[in-house]
């Protein structure tokens, strides 16, 4: 347990600390990725990753639920 708190907060670090200078750059980059239709590749891959987040966390629910009937039941 304490192994998956320590590697969150590392996680949760490096996220903000590449976030940062991405917020910081005007907004040039926008009209630029908006103008030159990359933006909307970005978006298309951001939804197919949540989508498979959500998918995949899901399936490991249904797993679990099964696998804890199955306990309960023996």
């Amino acid at each position: 347990m304490r192994k998956i708190y320590f590697f969150s907060g590392w996680l949760f670090a490096l996220l903000f600390s590449t976030i940062q200078p991405v917020f910081a750059q005007g907004p040039v980059m926008d009209t630029d990725m908006v103008r030159d239709g990359k933006i909307y590749v970005v978006v298309a891959v951001l939804v197919v990753i949540f989508i498979g987040i959500l998918l995949f966390l899901f399936r490991m629910e249904r797993r679990i639920r099964k696998l804890e009937r199955k306990e309960n039941n023996s």
